[in-house]
């Protein structure tokens, strides 16, 4: 039978034979080989040939059968083999590597088998791929659907975000780097005193007031490996043993962060006994730093908010004051091209006539401002502009009081995302000045 109709003919089959029927006829196919049947995720030989450590090749005799989706973003395509046999040259071997997939239940599953000379050289490969495709580089391990995948958009996101971009009340930012300093250089002082070296931190306040942000500085700034846990629901299996899942995966990468953003909505009646177990430790939780933001404290289970050996560490993330406003504004104020800009006394009346905005709320004035500036066939000064355009957000509160504006839950502060926004708005603004 050729490997062709290996495949063929498996896929045929009733699901719970497939596997079984393609590995016995893989060892008639090829006897004298050492046949090493996987079903680990982290088999995944384009990755880790972009990296540079093996060569791949298809093997002609197989059909192929590769799915390209479109993704939507700057790589327009997204490419995924899911039938193939593939030669791999890697360290000093000449492997191949046969996948299958078929769908059951609500996913695709996949099976490899690695065909090598001998069961030292198909195990070593296995290990050798495994170790570096589990491992981050250049990523963010986010957690959602039930299963891991790696984030490249969200680590640059935290890589283009620092401390400087963000503007908190008082001395609340330089508390907040010291603390996760002082933690993480401290491992022998928590070892010789017999306390837990882990840390639990809540920040905790309306939306649009930096809580996103800052998160996102504090991993930039200590270089820790991060893990982002969006959910713990699933369409397949249960949330018991996805909470297992994600805090499994903290404890390999430690130290690390582990995030939890919206606490609130992501620890649910079905889930908390079990998020408690794993928050507490029956397995030692050493050097994971638990990193969770809540709009709605009141929300949480006391037992969670109010026990300190699990959050021992709260930060409140209040509406901007006076000051607070008048350092964002100047910020973004430093941005703009001349046109653009308000005045001195322009950005002390709108500090001040801003009260109850959050730094959501100061973002969308700033660009419904420019918006409504370069719409003006003369364009008025930006201090009038943006004080007509103070009186419509205020009334738009008035009215949603209780909401945000769609603009992101603390992209407030980001200068990742103003940097690109304020090009368009530099180019703009040059050809309303030229009208």
């Amino acid at each position: 039978m050729t490997l062709e109709s290996i495949i063929s003919h498996a896929l045929e089959r009733p699901i719970p034979s497939i596997a079984y029927s393609v590995s016995r006829e893989l060892i008639m196919h090829f006897p004298g080989k050492y046949i090493l049947e996987t079903e680990s995720p982290y088999v995944n030989l384009e990755e880790f040939e972009a990296a540079g450590h093996c060569e791949l090749d298809f093997c002609k005799p197989v059909h192929s059968q590769v799915i390209t989706n479109w993704v939507g973003d700057h790589k327009a395509m997204s490419q995924e083999a899911v039938q193939y046999l593939q030669n791999v040259t890697w360290s000093t071997f000449e492997l191949q590597v046969l996948q299958v997939s078929w769908p059951e239940r609500y996913c695709n599953k996949s099976v490899s088998w690695i065909i090598a000379e001998s069961r030292e050289a198909a195990e070593e490969f296995l290990d050798s791929i495994c170790r570096w495709c589990s491992e981050v580089h250049g990523e963010i391990l986010v957690f959602e659907m039930g299963y891991w995948q790696k984030s490249h958009s969200l680590f640059d996101s935290i890589s283009s975000t620092s401390y400087d971009q963000i503007v908190l009340a008082g001395d609340l930012k330089q508390q907040i780097d010291e603390d996760f300093a002082r933690f993480f250089s401290s491992r022998e002082t928590y070892s010789r005193y017999g306390v837990p070296w882990k840390r639990g931190a809540l920040f905790i306040g309306p939306p649009g007031n930096g809580k996103t942000q800052m998160v996102k500085a504090i991993i930039n700034a200590r270089k820790i490996p991060c893990l982002y846990a969006k959910s713990f629901e699933s369409p397949h299996g249960d949330e018991h043993h996805n909470v297992k899942q994600v805090f499994e995966r903290a404890r390999k990468s430690s130290p690390c962060f582990l995030v939890l953003e919206d606490l609130d909505s992501i620890v649910n009646d079905g889930n908390r006994s079990y998020f408690l177990n794993e928050l507490d430790g029956f397995a030692a939780n050493t050097g994971i730093v638990v990193l969770a933001t809540t709009n709605h404290p009141e929300r949480l289970d006391p037992a969670i908010l109010d026990r300190p050996s699990r959050f021992d560490r709260k930060y409140h993330f209040n509406l901007p004051g006076p000051a607070e406003r008048n350092e964002y504004l100047t910020m973004w104020n430093r941005t703009l091209e001349m046109p653009l800009r308000l005045t001195h006394d322009g950005v002390e009346r709108t500090s001040e006539s801003t009260d109850g905005f959050s730094f959501a709320y100061l973002k969308e004035l700033m660009l419904s401002s420019i918006m409504a500036w370069m719409e003006h066939s003369e364009p008025e000064s930006m201090d009038t502009v943006i004080a007509s355009q103070v009186q419509l957000l205020r009334e738009q509160m008035e009215y949603r009081s209780d909401e945000l504006p769609s603009v992101g839950e603390d992209d407030a502060s980001g200068k990742d995302q103003m940097a690109a926004m304020m090009q368009s708005m530099q180019r703009m603004g040059r050809r309303g000045r030229n009208r």
